[in-house]
C-alpha cells in the first residue's frame, strides 16, 4: 500500500453540489477571454467592434448611412448610427426588447433571416457582452417618433426602459466604459490609431458607408467614405508602391444568394498583399474563397498568355506565386449562412463559396486581358520574371536548406549552436556584431541557448528579389539556422529548431535600424514564425549603477529615478513639515511626470500658457464660464510670461469671444522666430492629458506647496518651483554612485550580458506579435520600400510624436 494516497478522506469530494451554472451574464465577467478573446488592449478594443459591428450590419441590410464613433475624456466611448434602432416593447420573455439584446446572450435578430440577410454577428452575443464588461453603459434608441433609454452598470438594468420623448431621426446610440476590474493592465485606454485602421478597413468594405471616429481627448478626427469601396482599397495598398498599371481590376457578382466583389492591382515590388474577407471579418487564414481566387487566377494568366504567345521565351507555365509576386488585391464576399472554420471566425469553409469566386474571376479578369492587351501584357511580362527568378532562387534554396547532422551538413560556421533538440526549450540569439557575439557565446547557457552573430546591417528584403535575398550571406545563415525553409509556399513552420528567436542589437539609431531589417526579412519571408509568436525582441539595460560593492542594471530612464530615490532621500527633509521618505518619493516621481506631460503636451498647446493655467489660476472652471473672468487671467498670465526672461517669450496677444455661452481665448505665443497658437474653452478641462496634469498638481500640493524649503543636513535649500527642486533632488542622489550609459552590448562582458540579457531569472523581453496585418503591411512598404514620398509624408506627420531622438 506504500504509493497509495491513504488520505482519500481529508481531500473534498467533487460531488453534483460542485456543479455550478452562471446566470445571465455572470458566465461572461466570469470567463472573459471566451467571448472577447482576451482581457488585454486587444480585447479592450474589441468591446467596439462588436458594437460598430451592428450598426455595418444595419448598413448591410440597408438602412444605415453613417455611424459616428466618439472617444470621450473620461475614458467611456459612444457609437451612434442612423440604422432602425434598437426595437423597444414588450417581449414574450416579460422583458423589454432593448433590455434582452442588452442583457442575454444569444439573444438578436439575425438567426433566422429576417431582420438581416447577411451579417458577421451570427451568435447574438456581441451587445450583451460589451453590456456585461462595462462599468457602466447607456442604449438610446430613435425608433417609431420617439427616442428610448435604458442604463445598466456591469451588465445589471439600472432603470427600466424609458420613454424620453420625441424624436425626428431614426437610429441607436450606445456609450459604454470599459470595467476596469476586468481589464486590468495599466494605462488602459482606447487607441485612436487602432481604431482608425478598423473603421478605414470597414468603409473600404461597405461602398459608400460613412464613418466618423473623433476623440475628444485630442480633438483628433478622421473620415472615412468611399465610393468605389473595394478598388479604393487596393488603391490605399499600393499607395506606397510603383502600380505597374493605372487602372484597379474591379468585378462583382452574385449567384446563389453569396455576393462577391474582387480588385487587385500589381505593383512592383516582390511581395503579394491578399486579403479577404466574409461578410466584412478579416478572413486572414483564408478559406474557400482564397482558394477559389487563387484557382482561377493562376489559370486565367496561364490560358491569356499561351494564348497571345507571351511565353514563347519561357519554356514551362507560370505558378501561382509567380502571378502573386507584386500583386495587391482584396477578396470580399457577402454570404448568407457563413460557416466559419474555428472560434475566432478566421478561415471560411463554405464549399459552394470557391466555385462562386473561381467562375467570376476566370470569366471576369479573362474579359479584362481582353480589353486591355497593354496592360496585360505588362502583367504577364512581370510575372515571367517572377518565375525566372523563382528557378535561380530554387538552386540558392537548396543551398541555404539546413542539413542534418546524419547526412553531414553543418549550421553556419559562425553560429554557436545550443545542445537541446527540443525547439520549445531552445533559443536563438541573433546579436548585433562580431564583438557583443563572442561576449555573448561565452555567457549563455549552452544547453538551451544558441548565438548567431550578424555582421553589420543584412539586406533590405522589401526592395529585393528573392534570388537576390538567398545570396546575401547574413540572411542565408539565419535560413540555414532555422531550418524552417524559405519562400512562402516551401516554409514548414513545424520545423522550425527555436521556439524564441530574440533580436538582440545595441540602444542606438544603427541597432535600431538592424532591428527594422530583420522584423521585414520575418514579416515577409517567414510570416508564420512571427504568427506563432517565435520573435522576441531584447531589453538590455541602458544603465549600469554601482553603489560600494553593490551593482544594479536599470532597463531606462524611469528605473534610474526610480533607484536614485529609493537609495538617495534618507537625507532630505521637508522644512517645518512631517513627511515620510515614501510620500517624499512619490511627491517626486509625479513632479517628473507632471513636467514630461506637460512637454508631451506642446504638440496641442503652449506649455507655459498651459502651466500657468493649471497651476496659478484659481478656480480655473469659474475663470472659463465667462469672458471678463478669463480676461482677466490672461491678462495676469501675459505679466507672468514677459517678466520670466527665462521663457523666452517676445510677444503675447489674445482674442477672447464669446458665443453660445460658451467663452472662447485664442492665446498666440511668440519665442524669437517660433509661434504658438492656445485656443482655451470650457473643453479644456475635459482633456485627458489636462485631467491627469491637474490630478498629479493636487497630489504634489498636497505633500508640500511652494516655495518649498529642504533641509539637507545642517544646509537648507529653498526652491521657488517643483522643476528646480527636482533636478536639485537627482543631482545630490546621484554623489556616491557610479553611474555607466550602455551604448552598445559589446561594452558589457560576458558576466554582465548573462545577467542583464541572457538569464531568464532576469531579463526582459518583448514578443513582436502582428494584430492588423494591413496596417503592419502598409508601415513596412512605407518605412522599408522603394517610393520616397510616402516616407516623407509619415515623418512629417509624426515628427512631433518622438519622445528621444539619436542623431
Amino acid at each position: 500500500m506504500s504509493g497509495m494516497n491513504t488520505n482519500v478522506d481529508q481531500q473534498k469530494v467533487y460531488g453534483a453540489d460542485d456543479i455550478q451554472v452562471l446566470e445571465g451574464l455572470e458566465a461572461v465577467r466570469k470567463r472573459p477571454g471566451m467571448y472577447i478573446g482576451d482581457t488585454t488592449i486587444r480585447g479592450y478594443h474589441h468591446l467596439v467592434y462588436e458594437i460598430v459591428d451592428n450598426a455595418v450590419d444595419e448598413s448591410l441590410a440597408g438602412y444605415c448611412k453613417r455611424i459616428l464613433v466618439t472617444i470621450h475624456a473620461d475614458g467611456s466611448l459612444s457609437v451612434d448610427d442612423d440604422g432602425r434602432g434598437v426595437p423597444v416593447g414588450s417581449h414574450k420573455s416579460g422583458k423589454d426588447a432593448m433590455e434582452v439584446v442588452y442583457t442575454v446572450l444569444h439573444a438578436g435578430g439575425k438567426f433566422d433571416g429576417g431582420a438581416y440577410k447577411v451579417s458577421g454577428g451570427l451568435h447574438g452575443v456581441g451587445a450583451s457582452v460589451v453590456n456585461a464588461l462595462s462599468s457602466r453603459c447607456q442604449v438610446e434608441s430613435h425608433k417609431n417618433g420617439n427616442q428610448y433609454r435604458q442604463q445598466y452598470e456591469r451588465g445589471i438594468p439600472q432603470t427600466p426602459v424609458e420613454k424620453i420623448g420625441p424624436t425626428t431621426r431614426t437610429g441607436t446610440v450606445v456609450t459604454f466604459k470599459p470595467d476596469l476590474d476586468i481589464f486590468k493592465e495599466p494605462g488602459m485606454a482606447f487607441d485612436f490609431n487602432t481604431l482608425s485602421n478598423r473603421f478605414r478597413e470597414m468603409a473600404f468594405l461597405n461602398a459608400g458607408l460613412h464613418i466618423c471616429l473623433k476623440d475628444e481627448r485630442t480633438d483628433k478626427k478622421a473620415d472615412f467614405q468611399y465610393t468605389s469601396g473595394v478598388a479604393e482599397f487596393v488603391s490605399y495598398l499600393n499607395e506606397s508602391k510603383k502600380a505597374i498599371h493605372n487602372e484597379v481590376i474591379y468585378f462583382r457578382g452574385e449567384k446563389d444568394n453569396v455576393d462577391v466583389e474582387v480588385a487587385m492591382q500589381w505593383n512592383d515590388s516582390y511581395t503579394e498583399s491578399i486579403y479577404c474577407y466574409a461578410n466584412n471579418i478579416n478572413t486572414f487564414e483564408g478559406g474557400t474563397h482564397l482558394i477559389g481566387f487563387r484557382g482561377a487566377l493562376t489559370r486565367t494568366t496561364n490560358s491569356y498568355a499561351a494564348q497571345k504567345n507571351l511565353l514563347k521565351d519561357y519554356k514551362d507555365s507560370i505558378e501561382g506565386e509567380d502571378i502573386r509576386e507584386g500583386l495587391a488585391a482584396i477578396i470580399s464576399v457577402k454570404v448568407r449562412e457563413p460557416l466559419f472554420e474555428g472560434q475566432t471566425k478566421t478561415k471560411l469553409g463554405n464549399a459552394e463559396v470557391k466555385g462562386i469566386v473561381e467562375s467570376l474571376v476566370n470569366e471576369k479578369l479573362a474579359d479584362w486581358f481582353d480589353r486591355n492587351p497593354s496592360p496585360a501584357k505588362t502583367i504577364v511580362t512581370k510575372c515571367v520574371e517572377a518565375a525566372r527568378a523563382r528557378d535561380a532562387a530554387r538552386k540558392a534554396r537548396e543551398l541555404t536548406r539546413r542539413k542534418t547532422a546524419l547526412d553531414g551538413g553543418s549550421l553556419p560556421g559562425k553560429m554557436a549552436d545550443c545542445q537541446e533538440r527540443d525547439p520549445s526549450k531552445c533559443e536563438l540569439y541573433l546579436v548585433e556584431g562580431d564583438s557583443a557575439g563572442g561576449s555573448a557565446k561565452q555567457a549563455r547557457d549552452r544547453k538551451t541557448q544558441a548565438v548567431l552573430p550578424l555582421k553589420g546591417k543584412i539586406l533590405n528584403v522589401e526592395k529585393a528579389r528573392f534570388d537576390k535575398m538567398l545570396s546575401n550571406d547574413e540572411i542565408k545563415m539565419m535560413i540555414s539556422a532555422l531550418g524552417t525553409g524559405i519562400g512562402k509556399d516551401n516554409i514548414n513552420a513545424d520545423k522550425v529548431r527555436y521556439h524564441k528567436i530574440i533580436i538582440m542589437t545595441d540602444a542606438d539609431v544603427d541597432g535600431s535600424h538592424i532591428r527594422t531589417l530583420l522584423l521585414t526579412f520575418f514579416y515577409r519571408q517567414m510570416p508564420v514564425v512571427l504568427e506563432k509568436g517565435f520573435i522576441y525582441i531584447a531589453q538590455p539595460p541602458l544603465y549600469r549603477a554601482k553603489k560600494g560593492q553593490s551593482e544594479t542594471y536599470l532597463k531606462d530612464e524611469a528605473a534610474l529615478t526610480e533607484y536614485l530615490l529609493s537609495t538617495g532621500l534618507d537625507s532630505f527633509k521637508i522644512k517645518g513639515k512631517e513627511v515620510a521618505i515614501a510620500d517624499l518619493r512619490q511627491m517626486i516621481l509625479n513632479i517628473q511626470k507632471f513636467y514630461a506631460l506637460l512637454k508631451a503636451s506642446s504638440t496641442k498647446y503652449d506649455q507655459d500658457v498651459l502651466y500657468y493655467l493649471l497651476t496659478k489660476v484659481e478656480k480655473l472652471e469659474d475663470a472659463l464660464r465667462s469672458e471678463s473672468a478669463l480676461k482677466g487671467a490672461v491678462s495676469d498670465m501675459k505679466t507672468w510670461l514677459q517678466s520670466n526672461p527665462s521663457l523666452g517669450v517676445t510677444e503675447v496677444t489674445e482674442n477672447i469671444a464669446e458665443q453660445d455661452g460658451k467663452v472662447t481665448a485664442t492665446i498666440n505665443t511668440v519665442r524669437y522666430a517660433d509661434r504658438k497658437v492656445t485656443v482655451v474653452t470650457s473643453d479644456l478641462l475635459k482633456a485627458s492629458e489636462v485631467i491627469e496634469l491637474r490630478n498629479l498638481w493636487k497630489a504634489i500640493q498636497g505633500i508640500s506647496a511652494l516655495p518649498l524649503t529642504i533641509e539637507q543636513g545642517a544646509t537648507e535649500h529653498s526652491f521657488e518651483d517643483y522643476n528646480s527642486f527636482f533636478e536639485h533632488v537627482m543631482t545630490s542622489t546621484k554623489k556616491g554612485i557610479y553611474i555607466q550609459r550602455y551604448k552598445g552590448l559589446g561594452e558589457m562582458n560576458p558576466e554582465q550580458l548573462w545577467d542583464t540579457t541572457l538569464n531568464p531569472e532576469n531579463r526582459r523581453l518583448l514578443r513582436v506579435t502582428i494584430d492588423d496585418a494591413v496596417a503592419a503591411d502598409e508601415t513596412f512598404s512605407v518605412l522599408m520600400g522603394e517610393q520616397v514620398e510616402p516616407r516623407r509624408k509619415f515623418i512629417n506627420d509624426n515628427a512631433l510624436m518622438v519622445k528621444s531622438l539619436d542623431v
